[in-house]
Protein backbone atom coordinates (compact mmCIF):
# COMPACT_ATOMS: atom_id res chain seq x y z
CA UNK A 1 0.00 0.00 0.00
CA UNK A 2 2.81 2.40 0.91
CA UNK A 3 4.53 1.78 -2.44
CA UNK A 4 1.28 2.59 -4.27
CA UNK A 5 0.84 5.83 -2.33
CA UNK A 6 4.44 6.84 -3.04
CA UNK A 7 4.04 6.21 -6.77
CA UNK A 8 0.85 8.27 -6.89
CA UNK A 9 2.47 11.11 -4.93
CA UNK A 10 -0.03 10.80 -2.12
CA UNK A 11 2.43 9.87 0.60
CA UNK A 12 4.92 12.41 1.80
CA UNK A 13 7.42 11.21 4.39
CA UNK A 14 7.81 13.30 7.48
CA UNK A 15 10.43 16.03 7.31
CA UNK A 16 12.88 16.32 10.15
CA UNK A 17 12.79 19.48 12.22
CA UNK A 18 16.20 20.40 10.78
CA UNK A 19 14.80 20.30 7.23
CA UNK A 20 11.70 22.22 8.29
CA UNK A 21 13.87 24.97 9.77
CA UNK A 22 16.04 25.09 6.67
CA UNK A 23 12.94 25.39 4.46
CA UNK A 24 11.58 28.18 6.67
CA UNK A 25 14.75 30.26 6.46
CA UNK A 26 15.13 29.52 2.75
CA UNK A 27 11.62 30.86 2.08
CA UNK A 28 12.32 34.02 4.06
CA UNK A 29 15.62 34.61 2.27
CA UNK A 30 14.14 34.07 -1.19
CA UNK A 31 11.18 36.39 -0.59
CA UNK A 32 13.41 39.08 0.96
CA UNK A 33 15.94 38.90 -1.85
CA UNK A 34 13.29 39.10 -4.56
CA UNK A 35 11.67 42.09 -2.86
CA UNK A 36 14.97 43.90 -2.38
CA UNK A 37 16.15 43.44 -5.97
CA UNK A 38 12.75 44.48 -7.35
CA UNK A 39 12.58 47.59 -5.16
CA UNK A 40 15.90 48.91 -6.42
CA UNK A 41 15.07 47.70 -9.95
CA UNK A 42 18.24 45.63 -10.13
CA UNK A 43 20.56 48.49 -9.15
CA UNK A 44 22.22 46.93 -6.11
CA UNK A 45 24.27 50.10 -5.52
CA UNK A 46 21.02 51.93 -4.68
CA UNK A 47 20.18 49.73 -1.67
CA UNK A 48 19.45 51.80 1.42
CA UNK A 49 18.50 50.89 4.98
CA UNK A 50 14.84 51.64 4.23
CA UNK A 51 14.94 49.10 1.38
CA UNK A 52 16.44 46.48 3.69
CA UNK A 53 13.76 47.07 6.33
CA UNK A 54 10.87 46.81 3.87
CA UNK A 55 12.37 43.73 2.18
CA UNK A 56 12.92 42.12 5.59
CA UNK A 57 9.31 42.72 6.58
CA UNK A 58 8.04 41.31 3.31
CA UNK A 59 10.36 38.30 3.49
CA UNK A 60 9.56 37.49 7.10
CA UNK A 61 5.79 37.59 6.64
CA UNK A 62 5.77 35.89 3.22
CA UNK A 63 8.29 33.23 4.27
CA UNK A 64 6.37 32.42 7.44
CA UNK A 65 2.98 32.21 5.71
CA UNK A 66 4.37 30.13 2.84
CA UNK A 67 6.22 27.78 5.22
CA UNK A 68 3.09 27.20 7.30
CA UNK A 69 1.05 26.53 4.17
CA UNK A 70 3.68 24.11 2.85
CA UNK A 71 3.80 22.23 6.16
CA UNK A 72 0.01 22.07 6.25
CA UNK A 73 -0.18 20.80 2.67
CA UNK A 74 2.64 18.32 3.37
CA UNK A 75 4.09 18.63 -0.09
CA UNK A 76 7.63 18.39 -1.40
CA UNK A 77 6.86 19.22 -5.01
CA UNK A 78 9.37 21.92 -5.90
CA UNK A 79 7.14 23.67 -8.44
CA UNK A 80 4.22 23.85 -5.99
CA UNK A 81 6.40 25.23 -3.20
CA UNK A 82 7.83 27.85 -5.59
CA UNK A 83 4.39 28.82 -6.88
CA UNK A 84 3.00 29.16 -3.38
CA UNK A 85 5.94 31.28 -2.23
CA UNK A 86 5.58 33.51 -5.30
CA UNK A 87 1.86 34.13 -4.79
CA UNK A 88 2.24 34.77 -1.06
CA UNK A 89 5.21 37.09 -1.66
CA UNK A 90 3.26 39.11 -4.25
CA UNK A 91 0.29 39.56 -1.91
CA UNK A 92 2.43 40.42 1.11
CA UNK A 93 4.59 42.80 -0.94
CA UNK A 94 1.51 44.70 -2.08
CA UNK A 95 0.29 45.15 1.51
CA UNK A 96 3.67 45.91 3.11
CA UNK A 97 4.31 48.84 0.80
CA UNK A 98 1.17 49.61 -1.22
CA UNK A 99 1.82 50.90 -4.66
CA UNK A 100 1.94 49.36 -8.06
CA UNK A 101 0.33 45.94 -8.48
CA UNK A 102 2.84 45.26 -11.25
CA UNK A 103 5.78 45.67 -8.88
CA UNK A 104 4.20 43.23 -6.43
CA UNK A 105 3.63 40.75 -9.26
CA UNK A 106 7.25 41.06 -10.40
CA UNK A 107 8.41 40.53 -6.81
CA UNK A 108 6.28 37.39 -6.55
CA UNK A 109 7.56 36.10 -9.86
CA UNK A 110 11.13 36.78 -8.75
CA UNK A 111 10.58 34.90 -5.49
CA UNK A 112 9.03 31.95 -7.32
CA UNK A 113 11.87 31.73 -9.85
CA UNK A 114 14.52 32.12 -7.16
CA UNK A 115 12.87 29.43 -5.06
CA UNK A 116 12.67 27.03 -7.99
CA UNK A 117 16.29 27.60 -9.05
CA UNK A 118 17.63 27.27 -5.51
CA UNK A 119 15.62 24.06 -5.09
CA UNK A 120 17.08 22.61 -8.30
CA UNK A 121 20.62 23.53 -7.27
CA UNK A 122 20.18 22.04 -3.80
CA UNK A 123 18.73 18.86 -5.28
CA UNK A 124 21.58 18.61 -7.80
CA UNK A 125 24.30 19.18 -5.21
CA UNK A 126 22.59 16.93 -2.67
CA UNK A 127 22.33 14.11 -5.19
CA UNK A 128 26.01 14.10 -6.06
CA UNK A 129 28.02 11.44 -4.35
CA UNK A 130 31.13 12.45 -2.48
CA UNK A 131 34.35 10.64 -3.34
CA UNK A 132 35.07 7.77 -1.02
CA UNK A 133 38.10 7.81 1.22
CA UNK A 134 39.23 4.35 0.05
Amino acid sequence: MLVYLCRKGLYVPEMTSKKKGAQFFENIAEASTACLVTMVQGNLAAIAVSHLLIASQTGLVAGTVASLAILTARTRKRWLISLLLGVVTAVVDFFVHPGDVGEAAVTGLGAALLSYLVGLIVRYLGGRKKPSAD
